[in-house]
């Protein structure tokens, strides 16, 4: 197949609950969104969730936007292709830029899948027909906040949930949590906030004390030392999820013994093809995998679901409802989970259509 047009549109949408990490604060979301046209009119529709500033990783949505539009088009426009993954390996000629590459991927798998009349999950080789979502909540100005943000998301069905921790605010609500919510299912992700210091992993061990499904991300994402350090020194499953760009990161943390789950952001290792074989190396080697979330809109969220349909990712996955983040979603129809729950669509593709006057509506900077 041929890609004749390559499109990109910077959306902007509003949260319905602001959003805090141990690095910062947002109550907007910026994404870019890709649509490829082959030379039949046949349209795949792909995501680039980069975060708007350099705080969870180096990307943007302006080096993004630079790197797509420069490098990433050319490369796309009229070459020749069977398979996803071909397109992918051409697209590596750019050395880095995952979550550019992440968003011309999607596309190319929602195109190729159209193409072929099946939905995405099938042509990624999923068997499942629905996904276990959770739910990932942001630090609360106070305890009380936080717990009402807890209760209000089980009482919608969610059984986990993933608490952001950073230094200050860690071990006070999570002992608070686990009081107030003895069965849910609880972990916490401190995006990389923890200095990788004895005083830190002596600390962290204190959270052994609440039942905690996993700690992900305490450390910077290149302290895979630290990392395989705190897994010695503590109970608690330790999941990376920063550190593991690309599949040479992986094989350091198999190697070291850093952690025994893998957050797989489509995103984060530059797409759909990417994140397959992470899934196939981590499954290999007894890692638990599961799918973590960058806020993504209803394309990027179509196809996190689609990956967790595959046999392994046990664990409840970020693919909350578009209602937790959005009050109105870019695609229809909208992403919905129920008892937290999420069906797989059946649709060709991605399984649901982009509504281009919401599109153009929420154009970044409009």
């Amino acid at each position: 197949m041929r890609v004749t047009q390559v499109d990109l549109f910077p959306v902007a949408l509003p949260l319905v609950h602001e959003f805090e990490t141990s690095s910062h604060r947002k109550a907007s979301i910026e994404h870019i969104l890709v649509r490829f046209t082959d030379e039949s009119g046949e349209c795949g529709w792909g995501e680039i969730a980069s975060p708007s500033d350099p705080y969870y990783c180096a990307e943007t949505v302006e080096t993004a936007q630079l790197i797509a539009a420069r490098y990433l088009r050319p490369l796309t426009l009229d070459y020749e292709w069977r398979e996803p993954h071909e397109l992918a390996t051409r697209l590596n000629q750019v050395r880095g830029h995952e979550f550019a590459k992440a968003g011309f991927d999607i596309a190319a798998w929602d195109l190729f899948s159209r193409l072929r009349g099946v939905s995405l999950s099938k042509a990624l080789g999923g068997t499942r027909s629905q996904v276990a979502a959770g739910v990932s909540l942001g630090i609360e100005p106070t305890i009380d906040a936080l717990l009402g943000q807890i209760q209000h998301h089980v009482d919608g069905g969610y059984s986990r949930v993933k608490l952001k921790i950073k230094p200050g605010w860690d071990v006070e609500p999570v002992r608070a949590a686990r009081a107030g919510f003895p069965n849910v299912l609880l972990h916490v992700d401190a995006n990389g906030g923890y200095s990788p210091h004895r005083s830190s992993v002596d600390h962290l061990a204190k959270l052994d004390a609440f039942d905690l499904a996993m700690i992900e991300q305490p450390f910077a994402a290149r302290e895979f030392v630290a990392h395989a350090n705190l897994r010695q020194a503590i109970a608690t499953p330790v999941c990376l999820d920063e550190s593991i760009v690309d599949l040479g990161d992986l094989r350091t943390m198999i190697a070291l013994d850093a952690g025994t789950v893998l957050n797989i952001k489509v995103s984060r290792m530059g797409g759909l093809t990417a994140a397959l074989t992470a899934y196939e190396l981590a499954t290999a080697e007894g890692i638990a995998v599961w799918c973590g979330g960058m806020h993504e809109f209803g394309v990027g969220r179509a196809a996190n679901i689609a990956l967790c349909s595959l046999a392994g990712f046990d664990y409840p996955s970020d693919v909350s409802g578009s209602d937790k983040y959005y009050a109105l979603d870019v695609i229809e129809p909208a992403v919905v989970a129920e008892a937290g729950v999420v069906q797989v669509p059946l649709g060709a593709g991605i399984g649901h259509d982009v509504i281009f006057s919401r599109v153009d509506q929420a154009k970044a900077g409009a």
